[in-house]
C-alpha cells in the first residue's frame, strides 16, 4: 500500500541508510547500545535530566532512568540527533535556531524510532496496529500514533499529486 506513493524525506532516507550500514534491518535490531558504540558515544541512565555532552573528542548520552522505560528509546534517539546532526550550545543561540533543531530531532526521533525501511512489518490494516508498532519497535504509542499520522499524511499528499 505505502511502497508505490510514499514520499520519503532527506532526513528519513539518511537514518534508512545509516541503519543498514549498521546491519540494522528489521525492527528487533534497534538497540540503543549498538548504535552508540557504532558511533563512540557513551551510554549511561541515571536519575538526572536527558541530556548529551561533547568534550573533544569524548561524547555522551544520559538517559533520565526516572522516565517510563518505554521513553528510554526515545530519549536515546532525541540526543543521538543533537550529536550527529547540531552544535552549539542551546542556552546561548537564538530562540529560532534552537527550535529548528527541536523541530529536527523530534523528526529525527520518529524516523530512527520506526524507520521507513521496516515500515513493510507494520501491520496497517490491524485494528490494534498502534499497540503492535509500540511492541515492535519499543517505543510509546504516542510517538506510534504521530509516525502513522506522519505516513498517512504523506500517501494522501502523493495521491493528490499522482492522481
Amino acid at each position: 500500500m505505502y511502497q508505490e506513493h510514499y514520499q520519503t524525506t532527506e532526513l528519513e532516507d539518511w537514518v534508512s541508510t545509516m541503519y543498514k550500514k549498521m546491519g540494522i534491518t528489521k525492527p528487533s535490531l534497534i538497540n540503543e547500545q549498538k548504535i552508540s558504540r557504532y558511533f563512540d558515544i557513551f551510554l549511561k541512565k541515571k536519575p538526572m535530566h536527558s541530556s548529551y555532552h561533547i568534550i573533544g573528542r569524548y561524547r555522551d548520552i544520559v538517559i533520565d532512568e526516572r522516565e517510563p522505560e518505554e521513553k528510554h528509546r526515545e530519549i536515546f534517539f532525541h540526543e543521538l540527533c543533537h550529536i550527529l546532526r547540531h552544535s552549539g550550545i542551546q542556552s546561548m543561540m537564538p530562540t529560532a535556531f534552537r527550535e529548528l533543531q527541536e523541530w529536527d530531532a523530534k523528526h529525527f526521533t520518529q524516523y530512527a524510532a520506526i524507520p521507513r525501511h521496516m515500515l513493510k512489518f507494520i501491520p496497517f490494516q490491524d485494528h490494534d496496529v498502534v499497540n503492535q508498532m509500540s511492541l515492535m519497535f519499543q517505543v510509546s504509542p504516542e510517538l506510534c500514533e504521530m509516525r502513522l499520522e506522519q505516513i498517512k499524511r504523506r500517501l494522501q499528499i502523493a495521491k493528490k499529486v499522482t492522481f
